[in-house]
């Protein structure tokens, strides 16, 4: 059964909240002349602000900034890679401190007011807040991450010609500061880099004359082309033992070139050896002399008297001029040489073996020379064997000082020329400024939005009336109704005297809603013409309060 009846309660429940409802929404009508009275004050206050607020003209410009023209792929690789990027954004975040500031009030003379310190900072204050740079990419693809390249300036001013002139100084400053600080920026560079390769130059020469020194004092124990100190004994070791081996190959080569020269024969039968004298052995030993000596003149070109080859053969052609002698002497004699001599000539076999020995001999002196000259060379080494590989660390320690400081100074000559041609491109235009919309500003103030500020008065006084009217209901409240009385005061109404009007009370009545709806009415007519004269209100405004 409850459930049945709590649909009934709460169609009771919201006649009763219906009814609450509507003894205010009567109760706050009862008292609408004050609600008009409000409305039209707050109205006219607000109106009154809205036409004295100072008009904000807004004046703007917008660059755009190419970093990638067609200088800089040229300088790539012979110029420093300036980040010219980073640059202009550095710029654009000075624009906006205080020294620039400052600059910007001087020269739009928008300290012509400033007397102190605190008025300064006020107005660097009132800039700060007004002023706006901007940057915005040219590429407007979506996902696309497109360089900000497009710069907006902007600022807001009571006089629009003053705007106008603090957005050109701001333009100029920073095109100026784009491109002067890239070359202060080279020129500070370019100075850093003249300053340490003096300082390199100077570190060079010590790092030269230190070597230098060190040569002269260690003469012999420097490592060069053969090696350092161990590989240059260890090759000279080497050099003995083959030498060595090759001494003893050739001593026996020659022992047994002797034995086979012992048991040969010097002369067979025959006569195609003899000359026109019949002396065929002498002219075999005179012309093995005319050979020797001119392998001797050929050796005397390329080494001293003292070189043991040279020895060997002056000792070869003098056996052998001994030996021509001898011949000649038994020849003279008629020794066995003559006659028989004639049918004779020399044997082949026994020359071969007499040229092959001649040749060890020599081979033999020039072995015993290279043997000689490793072992002097050997102990030459040994007897630096202590103090050569310190010698060898310090040279090498000396020189890797000189190449490293040898290889900083060319760097940094490469950097300064780097530097020049850097410079010398920022001057000719690496970058390019191109002014997409100059400075301007509208006729038109783009704040306050006195049509706007105008209706949101309107509706404000309207609301602040209702608002004022029911809040002296709340305090003196009246009763409509019987019910309402009833609920409010707790008590039982035994009864209700209804109003009986006249003629004349209605009369009166529809008089009096006819002056409030006529009060209403001149309300919002003032705030529709208002809203029309706008600016024009705002001036009339502004002579009335100068």
């Amino acid at each position: 059964c409850l459930s049945f009846l709590s649909p009934f309660s709460k169609i009771a429940s919201m006649n009763e909240q219906i009814g609450e409802l509507l003894t205010h929404v009567r109760a706050t009508w009862r008292r609408r002349w004050l609600a008009i009275m409000v409305a039209w004050g707050t109205c006219l206050l607000a109106w009154v602000l809205t036409l004295s607020l100072p008009d904000k003209y807004e004046a703007s410009a917008r660059v755009y900034v190419d970093t990638q023209t067609a200088l800089r792929p040229v300088l790539r690789g012979i110029a420093v890679d300036d980040d010219l990027d980073s640059q202009v954004l550095l710029v654009r975040e000075a624009l906006l401190s205080r020294p620039q500031l400052e600059a910007v009030a001087r020269k739009t003379n928008l300290d012509a007011k400033v007397r102190n310190t605190s008025a300064m900072d006020s107005l660097i204050l009132s800039l700060q807040s007004a002023l706006a740079v901007v940057a915005s990419s040219t590429n407007k693809q979506a996902g696309s991450q497109g360089r900000e390249n497009i710069y907006t300036i902007t600022y807001q001013n009571s006089n629009r010609d003053k705007s106008v002139e603090v957005v050109r100084a701001l333009l100029d400053n920073f095109v100026e500061g784009a491109l002067n600080g890239n070359r202060t920026g080279a020129t500070a560079a370019q100075a850093f880099l003249k300053e340490q390769i003096a300082d390199y130059e100077k570190r060079l020469a010590a790092a030269e004359a230190r070597l230098a020194d060190f040569k002269k004092r260690n003469v012999g124990m420097i490592p060069g082309d053969k090696g350092d100190y161990f590989s240059r004994l260890d090759k000279e070791m080497n050099g003995l033992q083959e030498s060595q081996t090759n001494l003893a190959i050739a001593a026996s080569r020659r022992e047994e070139l002797r034995k086979q020269l012992a048991v040969a024969k010097l002369y067979v039968p025959g006569t195609s050896g003899a000359n026109a004298n019949g002396s065929g052995v002498t002219s075999d030993i005179s012309m093995r002399v005319q050979e020797s000596e001119a392998k001797l003149e050929e050796l005397l070109l390329k080494y001293t008297d003292r070189h043991p080859e040279v020895l060997a053969l002056k000792q070869t052609i003098t056996e052998l001029k001994a030996r021509e002698a001898r011949e000649m002497a038994d020849l003279a004699r008629g020794g066995p040489g003559t006659g028989a001599i004639r049918s004779l000539s020399v044997n082949p076999v026994y020359q071969s073996i007499q040229v092959q020995l001649s040749s060890v001999e020599v081979e033999l002196a020039s072995l015993r020379g290279a043997v000689s000259q490793h072992q002097s060379e050997i102990a030459n080494l040994r007897r630096f064997v202590n103090s050569a590989p310190e010698v060898e660390q310090e040279f090498a320690r000396l020189n890797r000082d000189y190449g490293v400081t040898k290889a900083q100074y060319e760097v940094l000559v490469q950097r300064l020329e780097q530097a020049r041609v850097s410079d010398d491109a920022a001057q000719s235009g690496i970058a390019r400024f191109e002014v997409i919309d100059p400075p301007r500003a509208d006729v038109r103030p783009v704040w306050p939005n006195r049509p706007l500020f105008i209706l949101f008065g309107l509706l404000g006084g309207m609301v602040l009336g209702i608002a004022v009217a029911f809040v002296v209901h709340m305090l003196m409240p009246r009763f409509d109704d019987l019910s309402t009385l009833r609920r409010k005061t707790g008590l039982k109404v035994l009864g209700a005297v209804s109003l009986v009007r006249d003629a004349g009370d209605l009369l009166s009545e529809k008089l009096e809603l006819k002056r409030f709806w006529l009060t209403s009415a001149g309300l919002v007519a003032i705030c529709a013409v208002l809203a029309v004269l706008g600016n024009a209100g705002a001036r009339w405004v502004h002579s009335l309060l100068a």
